[in-house]
């Protein structure tokens, strides 16, 4: 299986991994908030995935504005980017794996950057204000201190 094939596979499991009773808190009016977006406002923030952190390892959004997350893994080793309770907050309009495709989905679980330089590119509108726990979920990478905060004020 090629690389490209690898990655969307692996964000269709993302996609969809949680079971039946977790679609029930998502934000439901993704669509319309997406549409109604500035999105020729869109702000940019990219986070590294290295060994074994993320840089930066806080970010804070701005509820109702349109966002792109570029998610970058510059390490030898591959990493997940999983916020589960944060990806249920946002509105999201798509997700792109290095520009060859993109994927749409009213909520995700995690992410993985492929090792060596693999990116993904998050979409997505920030909706319910909190602060949320982002991790690597990869063996013992969290615990090596792998983990972080996303705020949406």
């Amino acid at each position: 299986m090629n690389r490209f094939a690898r990655i969307i596979t692996a964000l269709a499991f993302a996609a969809f991994a949680g079971g039946a009773t977790a679609s029930d808190d998502y934000i439901r009016d993704y669509a319309a908030r997406v549409k109604a977006a500035d999105w020729k406002a869109m702000e940019t923030l990219t986070v590294t995935l290295d060994e074994h952190s993320f840089d930066p390892s806080q970010l804070r959004f701005k509820a109702g504005k349109a966002y792109k997350l570029q998610l970058k893994n510059i390490g030898k080793k591959d990493h997940y980017f999983t916020a589960e309770k944060f990806f249920r907050a946002v509105a999201w309009r798509k997700v792109m794996v290095d520009k060859q495709g993109e994927m749409k989905a009213p909520y995700f679980t995690a992410f993985e950057p492929l090792k060596n330089g693999g990116q993904i590119d998050l979409y997505f509108v920030p909706v319910t204000q909190g602060s949320y726990e982002v991790i690597c979920t990869i063996d013992d990478h969290k615990q090596q201190g792998m983990s972080g905060t996303l705020v949406i004020e």
